[in-house]
């Protein structure tokens, strides 16, 4: 349910982005983190679905939920590692659109600045720490399936 829950949120993030974009005369997917925030979004929806039809549905048969859970383990872990990287781009993008001509509303060295950089190496840290969480955990948890 909370994976279900985060996909309908993200989607909302998406339409919200399109919906922004168009009320202002900006231009959709025009930069590399778009086009990543698009397919993370894409592949997480995937892979919920994925995941739903192997682990939720009570049709799928135990050989094919024994043999999904390395393949969804990592391609989650990919995503993930998506999502992190496309947030790392968001804010480098938010940076540049404050530090540019004409508005310049942000300082190299402002708060602001310092702000969005900080929170940009608490999120590259923290998806540091769950992937290296999630690989060093135990193998053995899986074999219940």
């Amino acid at each position: 349910a909370l994976h279900a829950a985060g996909l309908a949120v993200g989607l909302v993030g998406v339409y919200a982005v399109f919906k922004f974009h168009a009320e202002a005369a900006i231009p959709n997917l025009y930069s590399l983190h778009a086009w990543v925030g698009i397919a993370t979004i894409t592949l997480y929806a995937l892979q919920w679905l994925a995941g739903f039809l192997a682990f939720f549905f009570p049709g799928a048969a135990p050989e094919t939920r024994r043999s999904a859970v390395p393949w969804h383990a990592v391609l989650g872990l990919l995503v993930f590692a998506l999502a992190v990287g496309n947030a790392q781009l968001g804010f480098l993008e938010k940076l540049t659109f404050l530090q540019s001509p004409p508005a310049r509303l942000v300082g190299k060295y402002g708060a602001e600045a310092l702000l969005i950089n900080f929170t940009a190496v608490i999120v590259l840290l923290l998806g540091i720490a769950v992937v290296i969480a999630t690989v060093n955990a135990d193998s053995t948890r899986y074999t219940a399936m």
